[in-house]
This record gives structure tokens, sequence and C-alpha cells, in this order.
């Protein structure tokens, strides 16, 4: 599995309508898409503005391919995309270690 960590940073005066966004935005264009396996929105407690979105998937082929190279990427943008301050960070990531 592989975790897609995104760092966001918006207005925190529009907060509630991010939030709104991303999940309509989820929902609408990330949910149908090959590979997906859930996803988590963390605010930021010091930075308010600051959000890290972490998608699931089962391939990094599965984001960069299969999602990114589809119509839905373009819908997924539209919705949340009017929020951003500037362009986001995204990383990827594999599980190394976990807890019980």
């Amino acid at each position: 599995m592989i975790l897609e960590v995104v760092d966001i940073q918006i207005d925190p005066a529009k907060r509630a309508e991010f939030e709104q966004a991303v999940a309509q935005g989820v929902a609408a264009a990330i949910v149908p898409a090959k590979g997906f396996r859930g996803y988590k929105l963390n605010a930021g407690i010091e930075q308010p503005g600051r959000f890290l979105l972490m998608i699931y998937w089962d391939t990094l082929e599965n984001h960069t391919v299969d999602f990114r190279g589809s119509d839905a990427f373009a819908l997924w943008r539209s919705h949340v995309g009017p929020y951003f301050l500037n362009p986001p960070q995204v990383e990827h990531f594999t599980l190394s270690s976990k807890s019980a």
C-alpha cells in the first residue's frame, strides 16, 4: 500500500468551506478511482490554514498514472484547487513499521 501525503495551505477563514470541498471532491472523484483505499484530512493546530491530506492507494501508479491521467483528477482539482494559497506539496510513502 502507498500513502500519498499532500501538504496544503489555505486561508484559515475558509476552513469549513475547504473541508466540505475535500469531502465532496473525494466522494465524486477519488473514491471511484482504481486502487483507492481511503483517506484522512488533518488540520494544523499551530498553523490553522495548513492541512495534511493522506490518501491510501494500492500502488504508486494508481495515483500517478491511473488517477492523475484521468478526467477525475480535473474534477478533484475543481473542488479543492480554488482554496490553495500555493501549489500543494505531494510525496509518497511506504509503510516501514507500525504499532499493534
